[in-house]
């Protein structure tokens, strides 16, 4: 049973940072599609970043662009790293995984293995 774990959500202010990580120690990200989504209560869970972590290929959704990075740092973790929150960004955040190539706009149905979610409140 595949699991994805993620981490490292939390309170921060305004303009402040924080770096998710998504674990999965029996799966391996290589050559995979991996995301993270999150969800405010009363909306539709949204993808917003995706990594094609065999060719490097990333997309992200405009609401983060240049503000948010995914990365692949190790075959079994999928980092987000997070910078210049604003207060709209806080929701839950997920990860999620699936074999193959990432479309632009992969949604969490889509995905076949998902974590419980982390957290993020920017205040």
């Amino acid at each position: 049973h595949v699991q994805l774990v993620e981490s490292g959500g939390g309170s921060v202010e305004a303009g402040g940072s924080l770096r998710l990580s998504c674990v999965a120690p029996e799966y391996t990200f290589s050559s995979k599609c991996a995301g993270w989504f999150r969800q405010v209560p009363g909306k539709e869970r949204e993808g917003i970043a995706a990594i094609c972590t065999g060719v490097g290929i990333t997309y992200y959704d405009d609401s983060v662009k240049d503000r948010f990075t995914i990365q692949d740092n190790t075959e079994h973790a999928v980092d987000l790293q997070m910078n210049s929150l604003k207060p709209e960004d806080t929701a839950m955040y997920y990860c999620a995984a699936r074999a193959g190539i990432c479309g632009r706009n992969d949604n969490w149905s889509q995905m076949k293995f998902r974590g419980q979610g982390t957290q993020v409140t920017v205040s």
